[in-house]
């Protein structure tokens, strides 16, 4: 199954994520943020709990998101596994297991990501049940 595709957006890069369920599609948008900041060869051997609110589904995925931007960018911490714990309407909250990235391991990363936006963030249930979100980048 695919989990997720990027597509240009000016100068920004889109991804658009799916998921069978609402949980899976949370776990397969951070994965792709972790799969497009850098190559996730290393151990993951740190955990940590993420948790963000938003007033809809949309805010709610962006600001998730942005909780696994700042875990890289503030403690260059690259997370990949995933597990969600609770999802409610306006609440997230996973745990994440990841590896601190060297800093002179400069060819791991891929891409600089600067944050996610709102723009044109969305997030609905189509009528085979399958979720699918779409978030723009700031690169």
């Amino acid at each position: 199954m695919i989990t997720y595709r990027t597509f240009d957006h000016t100068a920004d890069l889109g991804i658009e994520v799916y998921g069978r369920t609402q949980e899976e599609l949370f776990v397969h948008a951070g994965e792709a943020l972790a799969d497009l900041l850098a190559d996730r060869k290393g151990k993951a051997d740190r955990t940590v709990r993420i948790c963000a609110t938003g007033e809809d589904g949309p805010d709610l995925l962006v600001n998730f998101l942005r909780e696994i931007l700042y875990q890289f960018h503030g403690n260059r911490l690259l997370l990949g596994q995933i597990r969600i714990t609770t999802l409610e309407e306006n609440k997230i909250c996973a745990e994440a297991r990841g590896e601190i990235l060297d800093p002179t391991a400069r060819k791991r990363l891929r891409r600089e990501i600067k944050a996610v936006t709102y723009h044109q963030a969305s997030l609905r249930r189509g009528r085979s049940g399958r979720w699918t979100a779409r978030v723009i980048l700031d690169v």
